[in-house]
């Protein structure tokens, strides 16, 4: 794909005239809609983010501050589109790898300097290279980057990765294959600049407030750990005239019903309608309770490497526990927020996806309960032998009540003894990808909207494969699918793989179920991935 410059920067001059005057009269510039006098964005959070340096976030609520804080090559639009970022276009070599982006020369870091290709370079860099073990380095040697396997192993300098700036505006990308969707990858967080004078001013220190040097739409205010983060407006934002959010605070809130009853006093302007109540919060708010689909899987993982229980080893015992869950019960009577129950761990909002027929989705649930108890049996496992293991969870009252509904469900048609536990955050992160676990919770929203960025997670080599999982097709699928323009039997077939060997039980896809003031307008409902930009959002008047 290619972006118009010229036509680009009409654009922005354009909507930037028009909303000096617009916001003058305090009316949206676009929709004449009478703005609010307070432009301040309140929202909820479950946990403390894991970080807000590109190279080293790792979850969804941290990525949310970094897409405010830091700007990419790309953004997305409303519909999950590319739209440009710090790059205005870019263009791709005959053979597909060599990628040679063209950076817009208006863009500024929150401290005044330029935004360079070198930053781009840097902040690639830094991802990759060992000595920052980024939990997110395998998505630069995902993303096919020249050099990246080696310089990740520590066999290479990171100054050989396949990133190059030409000159300040000119960024050029080398690949070791074609990767048909490469750009659409560079909208993700670990692909954002870095600004090397302030990570060498302050080391570890350079995101704190007072030291942060950010290039989006807003720069960090505060940070009170496990409390709150506030953002203001990085007034050296390229597109700050079209800017109309002032002020964007996250609070950190573990209980979903206190949280309910602090949005519903006023205090933030968006939270998730705890898990079985928004069927009644849609019809006693029904301009404030929204639900759409979200590129989003949850399921839980069985540690299968060496340090695994011997039991998980046997997949019997991890399909008889797979077959026994009813994922019905789940969304329709614990959560009730319009989920989809999963069979497969790619969900069907994916992009060019067509989810395969596997079989125990097409069983009732009385056909998988009884072969759940067969295999279970012909694993040595009975009431009078119950299997007995130990699983972990985030602490969250939703997941505390999905793990109650699946533990019950197995102890009364399994007579299986499970010993469940919850962890904070980012404990809880650390001993699972430790291995220091038997049955744990798992959560992945798309990198991008394409079902590698689910099915990657099986391969032996990623860094998210906690369950250490190993199969050698499933691992060639992969490679064999990054070059392929047709990669759907390969899809397929890693999914009918994982229904047979069951690595991970699937419970379900996700949508978002939000309680959102009637007054913020512009939430981006239709773009599957949930990428939001502050900068697009508005409150009108009441």
């Amino acid at each position: 794909m290619k972006f118009s410059k010229s036509s680009l920067l009409a654009s922005v001059v354009g909507t930037a005239l028009l909303s000096t005057s617009a916001f003058a009269a305090g009316v949206h510039p676009e929709t004449g809609e009478k703005l609010a006098d307070d432009q301040t964005f309140t929202y909820r959070v479950l946990d403390e983010h894991s970080s807000v340096d590109p190279a080293i976030v790792e979850d969804v609520s941290g990525s949310e501050l970094v897409r405010n804080l830091f700007e990419g090559l790309y953004n997305q639009d409303n519909l999950g589109n590319l739209v440009p970022g710090v790059a205005l276009s870019h263009t791709v070599s005959d053979d597909n790898l060599t990628y040679t982006f063209k950076l817009r020369d208006n863009a500024k870091w929150s401290d005044g300097k330029p935004v360079t290709a070198g930053d781009f370079v840097f902040g690639w860099q830094r991802a990759a290279d060992p000595a920052n073990a980024s939990p997110y380095a395998w998505y630069m040697e995902l993303m096919s980057l020249e050099n990246a396997e080696a310089i990740i192993a520590g066999d290479m300098e990171v100054s050989k990765l396949g990133v190059k700036a030409i000159d300040d505006h000119t960024l050029e990308v080398r690949l070791t294959q074609p990767l048909p969707y490469f750009a659409l990858m560079t909208t993700h967080a670990t692909t954002f600049p870095s600004p090397k004078w302030a990570v060498e001013a302050h080391g570890a220190e350079w995101i704190k407030p007072g030291n942060i040097v950010s290039n989006g739409a807003y720069k960090l205010e505060t940070h009170v750990p496990q409390e709150t983060v506030s953002m203001v407006r990085n007034t050296n934002y390229w597109d700050n005239e079209s800017t109309i959010i002032d002020k964007v605070e996250a609070l950190v809130m573990n209980d979903e019903n206190v949280a309910l009853t602090r949005y519903l006093a006023g205090e933030t302007d968006r939270t998730e309608a705890p898990a079985g109540q928004f069927p009644r919060l849609k019809k006693e708010y029904p301009d404030q309770a929204v639900v759409f689909p979200r590129l989003c899987s949850y399921y839980y993982t069985f540690n299968v490497s060496d340090s695994g229980p011997e039991e998980f080893k046997d997949v019997r015992v991890r399909k008889a526990l797979a077959y026994a869950i009813d994922r019905r019960v789940i969304t329709d009577a614990v959560i009730q927020g319009g989920q989809f129950p999963a069979y497969t761990f790619t969900p069907a909002v994916t992009a060019g996806f067509e989810v395969p027929k596997v079989d125990f989705a097409d069983w009732s649930q009385a056909e998988r309960d009884a072969k759940a108890m067969e295999l279970l049996a012909a694993a040595g496992y009975t009431k009078d032998n119950p299997l007995e293991f130990d699983m972990v969870y985030n602490t969250s009252e939703a997941h505390k009540k999905i793990a109650i509904a699946m533990t019950q469900m197995w102890k009364q048609k399994l007579g299986v003894k499970v010993n469940m536990n919850n962890m904070e955050w980012k404990t809880f992160l650390n001993e699972r990808g430790n291995q220091n676990f038997e049955l744990a919770r798992g959560a992945w929203c798309g990198d991008y909207n394409e079902a590698s960025t689910f099915l990657d997670l099986m391969d032996s080599g990623s860094g998210y494969n906690d369950g250490k999982f190993n199969n050698a097709e499933v691992d060639k699928l992969l490679a064999d699918a990054k070059s392929s323009t047709q990669p759907q039997a390969n899809y397929t077939r890693i999914e009918e793989i994982m229904a047979a060997e069951m690595p991970v039980i699937p419970i379900y896809h996700y949508t978002n179920t939000f309680m959102m003031n009637a007054q913020l307008k512009n939430w981006p409902i239709k773009n599957a991935e949930q990428n939001w930009y502050a900068k697009n959002l508005y409150k009108v008047a009441k």
